[in-house]
């Protein structure tokens, strides 16, 4: 099977905040996106972007917190990335 090739730009994105409990079974799709959005090429994107990731071992729900540009907050909890990929979608229409 071919590897996904995953696009991401910071552009429009001033911070995010990511938290989760590594040792939950439900963190698969917030780690997949912590690690995308950590890449190389994703920050490059935009060197003004802050992103803080919060490791816990508490048993808490996975979260993204993103603040765009313009002052527009995304909080998602109980994160899954197909959710922002709508989110998103339906920002930039």
């Amino acid at each position: 099977m071919a590897a996904r090739r995953v696009v991401v730009g910071l552009r429009a994105v001033n911070s995010v905040r990511v938290r989760f409990c590594p040792f939950e079974t439900n963190v698969e799709s917030t780690r997949e996106f912590l690690h995308h959005i950590s890449s190389k090429k994703a920050r490059s994107s935009n060197f003004n972007c802050v992103v803080t990731t919060d490791v816990r071992h508490d048993g808490s729900e996975p979260m993204v917190d993103i603040m765009f540009v313009g002052e527009y907050q995304s909080l998602s909890e109980g994160f899954h990335a197909t959710e922002l990929d709508a989110h998103l979608k339906a920002r930039l229409k």
